[in-house]
């Protein structure tokens, strides 16, 4: 649970509608706003003092329905822990702006950046190792490019930290990246 409520969440103060089986076979559709989301779950904010089982989904407005699991309620407040753990790319494209994206890609440039740094290799030294040109490592750094999750996975082995810490941790102090 605390992997999801750590991940950086990103404000989107949209509609969305969480959906639900009642019991009985019948589908309960709830209105809600989106507060926020991250690779691991969404914030919600139901538009009634409906009740909310442990299992749920959420759908966006482009379509898109994500399972979810209750993380934590309090009162029209909840939280949902995406029950197939991680949104990929496309699915958080379809849940973030291309504004909210782009604070996301600053964010896990920025950790890469401060791993990189705190175990002393340069930008030329990680591009060397997990392949790539010390350019894509600057544009990568700088929110400019994606980094593919597989090289993500390489770069937290390689720099010891966790992929969580990269994806989701909190951002250097030096970065506006909310």
């Amino acid at each position: 649970m605390s992997d999801h409520r750590a991940a950086a969440r990103h404000h989107t103060l949209r509609t969305g509608i969480v959906a639900f089986d009642n019991g009985t076979g019948s589908t309960i559709s709830v209105p809600c706003t989106i507060r926020d989301v991250s690779a691991s779950g969404a914030r919600l904010q139901l538009n009634s003092s409906a009740w909310v089982p442990e299992q749920f989904a959420v759908i966006f407005g482009s379509g898109l329905r994500k399972d979810c699991r209750l993380a934590w309620r309090r009162e029209r407040l909840i939280g949902g822990a995406f029950a197939d753990g991680y949104a990929s790319a496309e699915e958080q494209a379809a849940m973030m702006t291309a504004d909210e994206q782009s604070r996301h890609r600053l964010g896990i440039g920025a950790r890469v950046k401060a791993a990189r740094e705190s175990r002393g290799y340069t930008e030329t030294q990680l591009a060397e190792r997990i392949g790539v040109t010390s350019g894509f490592v600057a544009q990568a750094e700088q929110g400019e490019a994606d980094i593919p999750l597989y090289q993500l996975m390489h770069i937290a082995d390689l720099l010891m930290v966790g992929l969580d810490g990269l994806v989701a941790g909190p951002v250097p102090e030096d970065v506006d990246a909310a």
